[in-house]
């Protein structure tokens, strides 16, 4: 009989944390003017959202394109990464500020996977981030609006959004963590293959804006402070000598950034060993 209370004292503890813990919702939905369709995302709200009026920081979290056998969409991060057990983990210890968290949906199945703006504009993805999917949400939830409430995070070809998304729009960004990001020089052949019916001189004049490397060569020493990086990487990945140089030309720069290699490949498993780091990072940022 004892054995018995115990074990119903048990799920009665479980069932209150359940309901404490923060709530995830991975299939709503926006309508996009932009990309002329309803377009899905995942979003995780903090402990105590529906009972507060407070505001929250926000961090959006990019999905990777793989790896290959997974889904690689805005369920990645709360399937595979399991973002509700780490974000309510992590704010329970009192180490990580509440805040929301946020993925838009990348994939359109058979037509592609890209947070990028197309080179004949047909698509528009990063347009349709900035112009739609930001102030949907932030005009939907209650986020604060502020720089220094808002991050950036993704994986693979998120982590390579999250660099020049946070380039591209420094004043919006307080920090972004790349991990295991797809960063490269211009790859004749790797976007003639994604590209095929677009001419080389316009992939070299598109690809401009997507050139990690140059811009960051690019920033003026009044900007190389205005994102707080962390960047971070498997050492079995093939795209870890990539991010090993970048970091290595970071130095050169005088950019401040941490940069970290670790025992993993380019999966979820090295993705899932990291983002506590990532959120640690983020909060401290946040709360400066």
């Amino acid at each position: 009989m004892r054995n018995l209370i115990a074990f119903v004292l048990l799920l009665l503890c479980g069932a209150v944390q359940a309901q404490t813990g923060g709530k995830v919702f991975d299939c709503r939905t926006l309508k996009s003017e932009i990309l002329n369709e309803d377009r899905k995302y995942a979003i995780y709200l903090p402990p105590g959202y529906d009972t507060s009026e407070r505001s929250y920081p926000v961090l959006y979290l990019l999905h990777p394109a793989g790896p290959k056998g997974t889904l690689p969409n805005q369920q990645g991060w709360v399937n595979y990464g399991m973002l509700k057990s780490f974000m309510d983990q992590a704010i329970e210890s009192g180490k990580v500020a509440p805040m929301i968290v946020v993925t838009p949906d990348a994939n359109f199945g058979t037509r592609r996977i890209s947070y990028f703006n197309d080179p004949d504009n047909s698509f528009r993805f990063e347009d349709y981030f900035f112009e739609e999917f930001i102030p949907y949400i932030e005009k939907t939830y209650r986020c604060r609006t502020e720089k220094g409430s808002r991050a950036i995070a993704g994986a693979s070809m998120g982590g390579g959004a999250a660099f020049f998304y946070a380039l591209h729009h420094p004043e919006l960004f307080a920090v972004s963590c790349p991990l295991s990001a797809s960063v490269r020089e211009y790859d004749k052949a790797y976007l003639a293959q994604r590209y095929p019916d677009i001419k080389e001189n316009e992939l070299i004049a598109w690809y401009k804006p997507y050139n990690v490397y140059d811009l960051f060569k690019q920033l003026p020493d009044n900007q190389k402070t205005a994102v707080a990086w962390f960047i971070a990487c498997g050492d079995d990945d093939a795209l870890s000598p990539n991010n090993a140089l970048l970091h290595v030309e970071l130095k050169k720069l005088g950019i401040p950034h941490e940069f970290r290699m670790g025992n993993g490949k380019h999966d979820w498993q090295y993705w899932r060993s990291v983002f506590p780091d990532v959120l640690h990072y983020v909060s401290s940022v946040f709360l400066k």
